[in-house]
């Protein structure tokens, strides 16, 4: 029993539950069916992203009943409420994926709204797609209440069955989503059947959980391990092992735990949590969309963290994980080779930790880092002295054509792969683009250039893994590069370089691009730029006609490309937590 439990003179939840004034209000709660000793207690939300829309929220809802057991058995009183998610893999390649980015911004304010108004004391976060853990994560730093978040888990490997006819590399390896947009690559291209795509498609997503590879799901969730919102190991284990639950009630123990010792989650995302949190994306070959939601996190709690601070350290992070999409394991490999656990504790022989930060657990990194048993098996994770590169798998790229800065993942490419100069191929949108690479409406050696795609442009900063899954079918994924002011996937494959900067909409390089203008892109020096000067750039610029105009005038998505910012900063919509003028656990 935890000594504060029925003390709120100081807690959120006392607005709504002391005193004669608040009978009302507890007339509400004995309508559910609350003890005299239930309202009495601490209030905790347990926020789930919990939908029918894919396989990665689908396991949510149970997860959520172990997190209540644990507030239960700590003493707390806890309250369920979901919230949206807009999931990747289905919004991928059409319209729909305008919506993602922009849902990031609306799960965070979602949570923020169901918490202040009703005043709960502490919140446990469960999110299992790309957006919905960064989100969920913004709003437990934007409220700065003690925060607990707690992954959904990764699907299982999908597998061809034995005797299926399909192409030998698809059966010979574990499958991932990121196989079937490949596989209709492949199609268009005349080297998959009708019938061997329905074969993939129906065994490629065998169980309930988020894609399977280092693609942005894991990344966040290996993220929330590393910059010590969620327990150590919690994210690793996949989504249909029933086992899960006992994280849910350890999750629900330890936020009540937090709320004790008056933790909070800006006690625990710091500067060098993030920092911390940067080292494990990159180590990883993890997803380039870190470098949007790190800095958008970071917003969320006033510290200066931007996609270049995000890329310095990917810059001499090695990476030594060895998983998809640049390699070869899925999360479940991960897992059992000792999960994020492990991995940092392969970074803390290199000096690349900061041990001194708190965790949701109460401990230190270091703390938790000592009690890891496991080591490094040679095999998915390697010893961080002999990693698989010496820097990072995702780096950092400026120029004359990115002067904000954009992004690029070399997670499994050579040397000699991470640098291309060729004639630009000008789209002005994702469908142009994609139906060009479809007829084949591109030649090998060229730059394709996808614009109008950025958070405001777009809007909503598209992915672009049709396009990208496309070019790898055809066998082109390495014979030319691709670089857009949009947002790739996490499971892209190739030399795509995402979130120039400033994007087309606000008048950047990007936009003054033509066709055979000629680009070079430098993973190893860090360019990226066209072959171009000032002047011409500026005389362009003078002769431009400004931001091509979308569909998007009303509704969602017209308010987000007004409010939202640029990739360097996280893409944001709000002025963050220096603006603010209160905390919300202390009004």
């Amino acid at each position: 029993m935890l000594k504060n439990q029925t003390d709120k003179t100081k807690l959120p939840s006392r607005h709504v539950t002391e005193g004669p004034a608040r009978a009302p209000h507890r007339s509400y709660f004995y309508a559910m069916e609350l003890t005299e000793a239930e309202i009495n207690q601490p209030f905790v939300g347990v926020a789930t992203c919990w939908n029918e829309a894919a396989p990665c929220n689908i396991a949510l809802n149970w997860q959520a009943q172990s997190v209540k057991t644990g507030v239960k058995a700590a003493g707390g009183t806890p309250r369920e409420f979901t919230t949206i998610t807009v999931t990747d893999g289905i919004a991928m390649g059409h319209e729909g994926m305008r919506s993602s980015l922009a849902s990031r911004e609306a799960i965070a304010d979602t949570v923020e709204l169901t918490m202040r108004g009703h005043c709960y004391d502490a919140i446990v976060g469960l999110a299992g797609c790309d957006k919905s853990l960064p989100g969920m994560m913004m709003a437990m730093v934007r409220l700065n209440t003690p925060s607990v978040f707690m992954y959904g888990g990764s699907i299982l490997p999908g597998k061809v069955p034995d005797g299926a006819d399909v192409p030998a590399d698809f059966a010979s390896r574990d499958l991932t989503v990121q196989d079937m947009f490949e596989a209709v690559g492949r199609y268009q291209a005349g080297d998959v059947s009708d019938a061997q795509l329905a074969v993939l498609e129906r065994v490629a997503c065998p169980s309930a959980g988020a894609c399977g590879g280092q693609f942005t799901a894991n990344t966040m969730a290996c993220v929330s391990e590393a910059i010590g919102l969620a327990l150590f190991n919690s994210s690793g284990m996949p989504a249909p092992y029933e086992s899960r639950g006992e994280y849910g009630i350890a999750s629900g123990e330890a936020v009540m735990t937090l709320l004790d010792k008056n933790i909070r989650a800006r006690d625990v995302v710091t500067l060098k949590s993030l920092q911390n949190a940067a080292r494990v994306v990159a180590c990883t070959g993890g997803s380039t969309n870190a470098g949007l939601h790190l800095p958008a996190i970071a917003h969320e709690a006033g510290v200066d963290f931007t996609l270049e601070d995000v890329c310095d350290i990917f810059r001499d992070t090695p990476y030594f994980v060895d998983l998809k999409p640049g390699g070869q394991y899925v999360a479940k490999d991960l897992y059992e080779a000792g999960g994020v656990p492990v991995v940092m504790k392969e970074l803390r022989k290199s000096g690349l930790i900061h041990e001194d930060c708190v965790t949701a657990s109460g401990r230190t990194i270091g703390e938790e880092i000592d009690r890891v048993t496991g080591e490094a098996d040679g095999r998915v994770i390697y010893p961080v002295e002999n990693p698989i590169t010496k820097t990072g798998g995702v780096v950092g790229l400026k120029g004359n054509l990115a002067p904000e800065g954009a992004i690029v993942k070399v997670a499994g490419m050579s040397e000699e792969e991470q640098v291309f100069t060729g004639p630009a191929r000008v789209f002005e949108s994702e469908e142009e683009a994609f139906e060009a690479v479809k007829q084949r409406g591109y030649k090998e050696g060229e730059v394709i250039v996808i614009r109008n795609e950025g958070p405001s442009g777009g809007p909503g900063m598209r992915e672009m893994l049709a396009t990208t899954a496309a070019l790898s079918g055809q066998g082109m994924g390495k014979k030319v590069a691709l670089i857009t002011d949009g947002r790739f996937s996490g499971a892209t494959r190739g030399f795509c370089v995402g979130h120039v900067g400033p994007e087309a909409a606000h008048g950047g390089p990007i936009g003054m691009l033509e066709d055979g203008d000629v680009i070079t892109i430098n993973a190893i020096t860090g360019e990226l730029s066209v072959d171009l000067t000032d002047e011409e750039l500026a005389t362009r610029k003078a002769n431009w006609k400004g931001p091509k105009e979308t569909i998007y005038a009303s509704g969602a998505l017209w308010k987000y490309a007004q409010l939202v910012g640029g990739a360097q900063k996280g893409a944001v919509t709000h002025p963050g937590a220096k603006a603010e003028k209160h905390i919300y656990m202390d009004l």
